[in-house]
C-alpha cells in the first residue's frame, strides 16, 4: 500500500499523506501541514547526530532531547527521511484539545496550608501549558506587587525574540512583566494574553495566592513561582498540537534547571487519536522527559467519559460483530481510528446510511480510497511499530462539496483468523465530532483521553465533591494495554477561580482551543 518502510513511519502519516492536497483543508487528520507555506511537520525519535540530515536534505530540525526532534520539511521529503539509518521512527502530529481542569475546594487544601511542613509551594515551580495568562491579575503578584511569573513563553507571537534553542514565538522575562506592571498601556510592553481565559483559571486553581480575594480563594501551592507558555501553532493563534506541547516541556524544564528549582506541570489537554495505551512518541516523549530533573507531570484524563465515543468488544473466528454509528449533521469529515492485536486478521465494510458498501477492506486491500455517495473514504492499515505491537486501522470520511449523510453508519467487521479478539475504536473528542456523534453501544471504560494514558504521568480524573462521586463526563481508565490509571481524582464541577477580566468565576472549566 505505501511506498514508505513501514516500519518507520506512522500509519496515520501514511494515511495523511494520500489526501489530496484540494482535500486536505477538510481533513480531521492533516495535523502538521501548514498550506500557508506548504510545508510539514512531523516528530522523529533519533539516534546519532541529525546535522547531516539538515544539510543534505534542507530542513529545519529542533531538538528536543537526545532521542526526540521536530522536522519541518517537504511532503516529498518525507520519503527521503525514512532512508537515513538515524531515523528510528517518524509519527504525524495530533490536535489536543483542552480537557478539564482540578480545583482545590474540596480537597482539603486549607489543612495542607496549615501545616506545619508549611506546604505552600515556596522555593518550586508551576508550569502551566495551556492558552496562556492575564499576567495583571493581582493573584499571580507578590506582596510588593511584583509579579510570581518567572517566564512567559507565546507561542503565538512572531514579532519579538524566541527561547534560546527555540524558532519561534515571543519570551518575556520576569523583568519584562515587572516593567509592564508600572506601565499605563502594560500590553504594549508585554503583548500576550489570554484569549479564552483557561489558562488564567487552572492557574489561579495550581497556584493563585489569593490576595485579590485577602484570603477566600487560594490555589494549592500560592507561594511558588509560575512558568507559562501559550500554545499556538508557529504563525497564528492558539491551535494545540502536540508537537508544540513537546516544545514547552523542553522550555519549562530548560528553565527549572537554570532556576535550580523543582516544577510541576500541569497539562489539560487531550485526544482520542492514538491506541490509548501510551506507545506514541508524544507519550514516551513525555515519559523521558518526566524523569529529567525535578519534574512532575499532571495531566488531565478529559471529558469524554459520557460522550458514547469509545466502543470495544471481543470478536471470534468467523464471527461478524456490527457497529453502529450515528452521524451528526454539518461534519463534512470524521475520522475513526480502530486498534487491534496485530495477529489477529479483520474483514471490515463500512456501509453508508443509504445503503452504499465499501466491500471488504482487509490486510490484503490494495486501494485506500472509496467513495461512498457524497463522501471519499480515506483507509489505512498500521503495521506494528518498534514501539508497538498493536495495529492500527485507520478511516478517514471526507465529503468533498457538502457534509457527510447525517444518520447511521455501520462498521461491520467478521473474524477471520483470530488469535486473541480484543479490539477498540474511538471517534475524536466532542471538541472536533459534536456530542451528537456517537456510538449506538458505547462503552464507557478507557474513556481517558492522551496523553493521560502516558505510564509516567499524574492522571487525574474528575468528580463532582457535592454528590461524592465521579463526574459523569470525566475520562475513565484502564488504558488499552490495561494499566491502572487514572491515578487519582480532584472536584471538577463549580469551581472557583482566577478569571480573565481581573476577578473571579465559578464553572465547570471544559473549553477548547480553536
Amino acid at each position: 500500500m505505501s511506498q514508505f518502510n513501514d516500519l518507520k513511519i506512522d500509519s496515520q502519516l501514511e494515511t495523511a499523506l494520500t489526501i489530496p492536497e484540494n482535500m486536505l483543508e477538510k481533513s480531521n487528520i492533516k495535523t502538521g501541514y501548514n498550506e500557508v507555506n506548504n510545508l510539514w511537520e512531523v516528530i522523529v525519535k533519533y539516534n546519532g547526530n541529525l546535522e547531516q540530515i539538515e544539510n543534505e536534505l534542507n530542513v529545519q530540525i529542533e531538538i528536543l532531547s537526545t532521542s526526540y526532534a521536530i522536522i519541518t520539511l517537504k511532503k516529498e521529503q518525507i520519503f527521503l527521511l525514512t532512508l537515513y539509518r538515524e531515523i528510528e521512527y517518524i509519527e504525524q502530529p495530533r490536535n489536543l484539545f483542552i480537557m478539564l481542569d482540578n480545583s482545590k475546594s474540596a480537597i482539603c487544601n486549607e489543612p495542607i496550608l496549615s501545616r506545619e511542613e508549611n506546604l505552600t509551594g515556596e522555593g518550586t515551580l508551576v508550569a502551566i501549558i495551556d492558552s496562556g495568562i492575564n499576567y495583571m491579575h493581582k493573584d499571580f503578584r507578590n506582596e510588593d506587587g511584583t509579579t510570581r511569573i518567572e517566564y512567559i513563553w507565546d507561542q503565538t507571537i512572531q514579532e519579538g525574540e524566541a527561547p534560546s534553542g527555540f524558532l519561534s514565538g515571543t519570551l518575556y522575562t520576569k523583568e519584562d512583566i515587572n516593567k509592564a506592571l508600572l506601565s499605563e498601556q502594560p500590553f504594549e510592553i508585554v503583548k500576550t494574553t489570554d484569549d479564552i481565559g483557561h489558562g488564567t483559571a487552572v492557574a489561579g486553581i495550581a497556584c493563585g495566592n489569593g490576595k485579590l480575594s485577602k484570603g477566600q480563594f487560594i490555589g494549592i501551592a500560592p507561594k511558588s513561582n509560575i512558568i507559562v507558555v501559550k500554545l499556538g501553532e508557529k504563525g497564528r493563534e492558539s491551535f494545540a498540537r502536540n508537537t508544540e506541547i513537546m516544545r514547552a516541556i523542553k522550555f519549562v524544564l530548560d528553565k527549572a534547571i537554570e532556576l535550580n528549582k523543582p516544577v510541576a506541570i500541569n497539562l489539560s489537554f487531550g485526544t482520542n487519536d492514538g491506541s490509548h495505551t501510551g506507545s506514541s512518541l508524544f507519550e514516551t516523549y513525555i515519559n523521558d522527559m518526566s524523569n529529567i530533573w525535578k519534574t512532575s507531570i499532571v495531566v488531565a484524563t478529559g471529558n469524554e467519559g459520557s460522550t458514547s465515543h469509545h466502543y470495544s468488544n471481543t470478536i471470534k473466528n468467523n464471527q461478524t460483530i456490527e457497529i453502529e454509528i450515528s452521524l451528526d449533521t454539518n461534519l463534512s469529515s470524521l475520522y475513526i481510528v480502530l486498534f487491534k492485536n496485530f495477529v489477529d486478521i479483520f474483514n471490515v465494510k463500512i456501509i453508508a446510511p443509504n445503503g452504499e458498501e465499501t466491500g471488504i477492506i482487509n490486510n490484503t486491500t490494495k486501494n485506500n480510497i472509496f467513495n461512498l455517495g457524497n463522501a471519499n473514504l480515506y483507509f489505512n492499515l498500521g503495521e506494528p511499530t518498534p514501539y508497538s505491537l498493536e495495529q492500527g486501522m485507520f478511516f478517514e470520511f471526507i465529503s468533498p462539496n457538502s457534509t457527510l449523510s447525517s444518520g447511521i453508519w455501520k462498521i461491520v467487521i467478521l473474524g477471520t483468523n483470530i488469535v486473541d479478539g480484543k479490539f477498540n475504536l474511538w471517534l475524536p473528542v466532542t471538541e472536533v465530532s459534536s456530542k451528537n456523534t456517537k456510538f449506538l453501544n458505547p462503552s464507557i471504560n478507557t474513556t481517558l483521553t492522551i496523553p493521560s494514558t502516558a505510564s509516567n504521568v499524574i492522571s487525574v480524573g474528575g468528580y463532582n465533591n457535592f454528590f461524592n462521586s465521579i463526574a459523569d463526563f470525566s475520562g475513565r481508565g484502564f488504558t488499552r494495554d490495561n494499566r491502572v490509571k487514572p491515578d487519582l481524582v480532584a472536584p471538577s464541577e463549580n469551581i472557583t477561580t482566577t478569571s480573565n477580566n481581573l476577578g473571579y468565576l465559578t464553572e465547570i472549566i471544559r473549553r477548547k482551543i480553536s
